[in-house]
Parts: structure tokens; sequence; C-alpha cells
């Protein structure tokens, strides 16, 4: 199957290179021409605009987003859509908003397009291990690419499936990194407890490696723990500083408005808004507080 993927980043690039190695043949575009030049450099074809992209693709044509969720999305796609024709297929496998998801289906639908939402998972090692693949919309256009899915999944019968209508990939996906979010947060007060235990000298690198085998707390998010504890054991010129891309918001938000408890992913997405905070006016005042009630002593700067 010829198919082209839009947004060469690393991970789009990835699985350009996955579905290539699974005999597909893969056109690319991205408005970065070093993204180009190294998607070429790697023996795969580009083009320099959407419209010669589109024009080297067979009808019907099937095309793969990688492409930031929210605006860079959105324009992508307005200026994508005059270009296409009844029968092509779009796959978005970012991490859009699964209501943005939802929309853009039933927009797509009025000119003959099938607009799947891909959630995808496995970052920079689904290149060799394969890909999660949480996919929502129309069964049938699921079923055409298939032979796409089945080469992205980590097998064909593993790993990939349709979970439900339009937006029911990329929300599935939001509650996957919602949960990703909370395991995150336990592995790393777990080892910053064992870390602070400093009469028993433990060695995080090599409790990290036993854990690995047998535990019920094995995963592979700890093999990555264990394998950044081996390469940097105290963690030297790594900024306190914790990012995040959305989806524990969007999780968060949806299970307040579900009514749905949900305090470990809650409070994993609050440390991480609170590791950002260098001069935190918050704790400036509790210790003000206990001041002016206890006479507690104040820590100057």
């Amino acid at each position: 199957m010829k198919l082209g993927m839009i947004g060469l980043g690393r991970m789009g690039a990835n699985m350009a290179q996955r579905l290539m190695r699974g005999d597909h043949e893969v056109v690319g575009f991205d408005p970065e021409p070093a993204a180009r030049k190294r998607f070429e450099d790697n023996g795969a074809k580009s083009a320099a605009s959407l419209a010669t992209f589109v024009a080297a693709l067979p009808a019907p044509r099937t095309l793969w987003l990688m492409v930031p969720a929210g605006k860079p999305t959105d324009t992508t796609l307005d200026a994508l859509l005059p270009l296409l024709a009844s029968g092509d297929t779009v796959v978005d496998g970012g991490n859009s908003f699964y209501k943005d998801s939802m929309r853009r289906a039933k927009h797509f639908a009025k000119h003959g397009i099938a607009y799947l939402d891909c959630g995808t998972s496995g970052g920079v090692w689904g290149l060799d291990e394969g890909y999660s693949l949480m996919i929502g919309g129309d069964e049938a256009a699921i079923e055409r690419l298939r032979p796409v899915f089945e080469a992205l999944a980590p097998a064909k019968d593993r790993g990939w499936a349709r979970v439900g209508a339009a937006g029911a990939g990329h929300f599935t996906k939001m509650v996957h990194n919602g949960i990703e979010y909370g395991m995150m947060q336990a592995y790393a007060e777990g080892f910053s407890i064992l870390r602070q235990k400093v009469e028993f000298e433990l060695d995080l690198p090599l409790i990290a490696e036993i854990w690995r085998h047998g535990s019920v707390v094995r995963s592979w998010l700890l093999d990555l723990s264990a394998d950044a504890l081996a390469k940097n054991p105290e963690m030297s010129g790594i900024a306190p500083y914790v990012e995040d891309s959305g989806e524990g918001r969007w999780t968060v938000d949806e299970a307040i408005e579900l009514n749905v408890p949900a305090p470990v992913i809650t409070q994993s997405l609050i440390e991480r808004l609170r590791s950002r905070d260098k001069d935190s006016f918050a704790d400036k005042l509790l210790s003000a507080m206990r001041n002016e009630f206890g006479g507690h002593p104040i820590k100057r700067e």
C-alpha cells in the first residue's frame, strides 16, 4: 500500500520507516526542509508542498498525520481538505483532543472522506518494538487500512484495535496518558524515598534492576527508569521541571465532568505544575502563616 505521512518529526519519521519495513511505500511531507532531508536520507521520498504530496498518492488516498494537537492540526487539515476527494482517508495519529476529532470526523464525512482518530503510544521505541494503536472511526475504513495498522503494531494480532466511534481513539489515548502520569509519579516518589534513606546507602540502579524481574511493579516505565538511573544515578544536570503535553489535564477535566474520582492522576498533574514554580508565593505565604500563629521560624533566602 502507498500512503502519505504528514509530519516528519522523530515519531512520524520512525512510523514511516516501520511501514516501509512492512513493504508499504510512504511519501512524506513536512514544512521544514531539514525534516524532509532527514527523511530522504533514510531512503524515503518526500514532497516540498501539500499539493505535490497529495498528487503523488494514488486514489483513494490514505494520509497519516503526526502533527501537534490543536491549531497546527486544524491549519494542516484546512489546507489539505481542498486537495482531497471522496473516498480518501485521513488518520490523525497525534494527541488531539477527542472532541476536536469528533468535530473533524463529522466535517470530513460531509465530503465523503473518512477521518480516523488513532491514539498512538510507543514513543521513540516504536520503530523497533511497534506502536500501541487505539483507533476511533468508521469500521469499514479501519478494515481497509488493516495492513497499515498491522505493520505499525507490535504484531498483526495484538497492540491495536478499533475502540469505538469517531473520537473514541483519542479519548482512550487521553486516559492512557493520564494513567501514565500517575505511574510515573509513583515511581519517582518511590525512588526519592529510597534515595533519602541515606544510612542504607541504597543502590537505586540495582534496585530498579531487581524490580524489573518478577516484581508486581515491573513495567516498561520501570525499564526506562532503570535505564535512566544506570546512566545518571544522581540525575545530575537535570532541572526539577516537568512539562505536560495536555492529556493529563484533559483526563482530569473529563473525570470531573463524569463525576469520577481520580485523585492519583489529578495529584500527579498538580505535582508537574508545582515543579515549575521556582519562586513559590504560596510556599512563602505558608511559612509566613506558621510564623504568625505559632512563632515558627522562617527560613530566609
